[in-house]
């Protein structure tokens, strides 16, 4: 698919176009306390050394640390999108999440962005009651007032709601670069199919190389 070169505008582009300055955004998806620490969600592993817990814990956090501290240092928009209510007794939520049985309502602890990716001043949180961000959200409209063209999406669950805000990104006209080592699922299995099924709708990378162009964003 990356071969593929589009005409836009005066521009040449590919799945895998390099980044430029002020259109390069990043979306982390739903990185919260719930759904990344043990214990705190039944429908989630429970158990500490699963292997959803120990993906996260040493690959996924680190590399999205990274991520975030690159894409600061070179200018970049940093977004999170979490799961959270607009309301306490969760009546705002779409039918799927009332179904589902989930709810964090507004303000509550455990819905908070882990501490390693915390959030600082002007950076952007967008709540969402659906598992496509583009759905529940107003971030269609935020990115294009941020001049984004390219988004880089890390985050859980690769075969959820990262899957959801890929695909979504992409029919908007966005190009989208999904870190296949920051983003994690319930198995090895189920986040090598996901990402292969979604391949057509983004390109797919490792932190290093994102990092890389980062960098070169930062040095442009």
């Amino acid at each position: 698919m990356s071969a593929v070169t589009v005409r836009v505008g005066n521009d040449m582009l590919r799945r895998d176009s390099d980044y430029e300055r002020g259109c390069t955004s990043l979306l982390f998806v739903d990185m919260q306390r719930i759904w990344c620490e043990p214990g705190r969600d039944p429908t989630h592993p429970q158990d500490a050394d699963s292997y959803y817990h120990r993906r996260l814990r040493q690959t996924v956090i680190p590399n999205q640390v990274r991520l975030l501290e690159a894409a600061r240092q070179a200018g970049c928009n940093v977004l999170h999108t979490i799961i959270e209510s607009l309301t306490l007794d969760g009546r705002d939520r779409s039918l799927d999440h009332k179904l589902s049985n989930m709810h964090v309502p507004k303000g509550a602890p455990e819905g908070r962005i882990i501490p390693e990716l915390a959030p600082v001043d002007n950076e952007i949180v967008l709540p969402k009651t659906s598992s496509g961000v583009f759905n529940s959200t107003n971030i269609d409209y935020v990115l294009r007032n941020l001049n984004t063209r390219y988004l880089i999406v890390a985050g859980v669950i690769t075969d959820q709601c990262v899957d959801m805000a890929v695909r979504d990104a992409a029919d908007r006209g966005f190009l989208v670069t999904v870190v296949a080592d920051a983003c994690a699922t319930y198995s090895q299995e189920r986040h090598d199919a996901a990402l292969s099924a979604y391949a057509g709708y983004c390109w797919t990378a490792d932190t290093q190389i994102v990092l890389n162009r980062l960098q070169a964003l930062r040095q442009a």
